[in-house]
């Protein structure tokens, strides 16, 4: 873990095998995001993307706290003038502007959960939170609306009066709760969210890569663009993944009673 970040915010990188760490990394302001955390956590999403070797992300937070969402003192001015935009490399965190990410993100979530955190999890795959986690949106206590997908997913998952009562008052909730309205995976106990998350991830990774794609690829058609326009592509999806040689070592793997290793062709 790196030492309290206070200044401007950045985001660290790891690479374990085939799993990518991804670390929010300005935990002296409770991780909240300035336009430079902003900004790297995009590009960090975009080398994640590119690399061949990386099959699924874990995102957490240094320090005691998830994120404190947005630092509006920083960023106000920036877009106010339209003086932020992602890097060209970056994909979108929230998964509101394109492109969209095509690999697995799995998050792990201890302490604060404010705002644009509670978006990070709906943009999630997998998401885990320490039993002791509190969330909250806050953005109408501070003159602005959710932006960054939940007044889109947020009502999906929980349904319109559990999303709106918070989003609506700035009311604080558990992590109980956040797993009651379909946030969350699962919750457990403080200080094992991160090893949870990445044995997720590790399983995640053990399946096949072109696999593991299409099944993002149709749920996010299905979420962007309805039921039937994800159904009428899955005919397509299977037959361009059934003669791939991770189909075949599923197939053997199967036969011979032993784990695939899958190569992503």
């Amino acid at each position: 873990m790196s030492e309290a970040n206070s200044g401007p915010g950045r985001v660290t990188r790891e690479q374990r095998g085939h799993l990518f760490l991804i670390g929010l990394d300005r935990a002296g302001k409770r991780n909240a995001f300035d336009s430079h955390m902003l900004a790297d956590l995009a590009l960090a999403l975009g080398e994640f993307e590119r690399n061949a070797d990386a099959r699924c992300a874990v995102l957490f937070a240094h320090g005691d706290h998830f994120t404190a969402g947005l630092d509006l003192m920083e960023l106000t001015p920036k877009l106010a003038s339209g003086g932020f935009k992602y890097p060209d490399e970056g994909i979108d965190p929230w998964g509101v502007s394109g492109p969209r990410r095509k690999k697995p993100v799995v998050l792990a979530v201890q302490g604060t959960c404010w705002t644009a955190g509670i978006e990070l999890i709906l943009n999630a795959d997998i998401a885990i939170a320490a039993s002791n986690a509190r969330f909250a949106h806050l953005e109408v206590l501070r003159g602005i609306p959710p932006s960054g997908g939940s007044t889109v997913r947020f009502t999906q998952a929980a349904g319109w009066t559990n999303a709106m009562r918070y989003m609506l008052t700035g009311e604080e909730f558990g992590a109980g709760e956040a797993l009651k309205m379909r946030l969350l995976t699962e919750v457990v106990e403080p200080g094992q969210e991160l090893e949870r998350a990445l044995e997720y991830a590790e399983r995640i990774a053990k399946a096949a890569p072109l696999a593991i794609e299409a099944t993002l690829q149709s749920a996010f058609h299905a979420r962007d663009e309805g039921d039937a326009a994800a159904l009428s592509k899955l005919n397509e999806l299977l037959f361009s993944l059934i003669k791939s040689d991770d189909v075949r070592e599923g197939v053997m793997a199967m036969m011979q009673k032993r784990e695939p290793v899958f190569k992503g062709r």
